[in-house]
């Protein structure tokens, strides 16, 4: 007796080379994504900034007047005479006043008016909009107003003499002393409803049920600022430091336009040192050094600062997008 066997058939298994083809066409569609994406914005950021980095960093090792051949070659002397002078040296430091003076004074100021304007006040619109208008203005038209209210006899003294104040009327923009915090006060004036504006999207941020818990749990007005809204606050805060440490070492227009940075380099910043060595004094190779150090000193703060102040914020950034 015989018995008849059915054939078990298989199925056919794909083939290992198109797996594999199927597992690369996502990476390699990803990969064309982003080449088109970031493609125009790399080649922006390599013409219009790498690349002047990478000639202002070869004209600086020659003393060149930007007229004829690059052929007095000087090695790091610019850079060595750039740091050793004992003018640039205070303007790194009048730098560093500005910027430590934008923390204590503008960063309490910011967050003060942006808590004020959060809240439900008559004509805040109005209010915010007053207040951030000065930022709208150019950074000439600004220096220009202010040179004219701060000359003798101009509206600022004019203002203190009819409120009874003339004893503290000076020659605001040629008294050496007070130069450099005249110019700070214009400065926090221009820049301070950006700082508002700012602040006030981050407390968008602040989820109401929090103060509201703060306040059933017996938490006054300002112990819920303190420890509820400010901690939450903080990547805001963070963000404006940057942003306000970085402009005030890369400031030039209102003090070039206001004072070029006199009288006798009171005022004096790396820019306008800059611009004052590169191309009123055609000294076109020593002001690249100084460009070129300008840079490395703001490279090096974003870099530190991206490390140690900016790290977390990024990383919960990052990680909501993932998830």
């Amino acid at each position: 007796m015989t018995t008849a066997t059915t054939p078990v058939r298989t199925a056919a298994k794909p083939s290992a080379p198109a797996v594999t083809a199927r597992k690369h066409r996502p990476g390699r569609r990803k990969r064309l994504e982003l080449a088109l994406l970031l493609g125009p914005a790399l080649v922006l950021f390599t013409g219009f900034v790498l690349v002047p980095i990478g000639i202002a960093a070869f004209y600086s090792v020659f003393n060149w007047n930007g007229f004829g051949p690059l052929d007095d070659f000087v090695g790091f002397k610019n850079y060595a005479d750039a740091l050793g002078g004992t003018v640039f040296q205070s303007a790194i430091v009048h730098n560093l006043i500005i910027a430590g003076l934008s923390i204590v004074v503008q960063l309490p100021l910011s967050i003060g008016l942006a808590l004020l304007l959060n809240r439900k006040l008559r004509g805040r619109a109005a209010l915010r909009a007053l207040v951030f208008a000065p930022y709208v203005l150019s950074e000439a038209i600004t220096a220009v107003i202010w040179s004219l209210m701060l000359q003798p006899n101009g509206f600022a003294d004019r203002v203190l003499k009819g409120a009874g104040l003339g004893g503290l009327i000076h020659n605001w923009l040629a008294d050496p002393g007070i130069v450099l915090y005249t110019l700070f006060a214009v400065i926090t004036w221009k820049y301070i409803g950006f700082g508002i504006i700012l602040l006030l999207a981050g407390l968008q941020g602040v989820p109401a049920e929090l103060r509201e818990a703060a306040a059933l749990d017996g938490a006054s007005a300002w112990q819920t600022t303190w420890h509820v809204v400010l901690p939450l606050l903080g990547p805001t805060i963070r963000i404006w430091i940057f942003l306000s440490v970085i402009g005030s070492l890369q400031l030039f227009d209102v003090v070039w336009i206001m004072t070029t940075g006199g009288p006798a380099n009171a005022s004096t910043t790396m820019a306008t040192y800059l611009i004052d060595h590169g191309f009123k004094r055609y000294e076109f190779g020593f002001g690249s050094a100084v460009a070129v150090i300008l840079f490395v000193i703001c490279f090096v703060f974003a870099l530190l600062y991206q490390r140690f102040a900016l790290r977390r914020d990024t990383q919960g950034a990052l990680t909501r997008m993932v998830g």
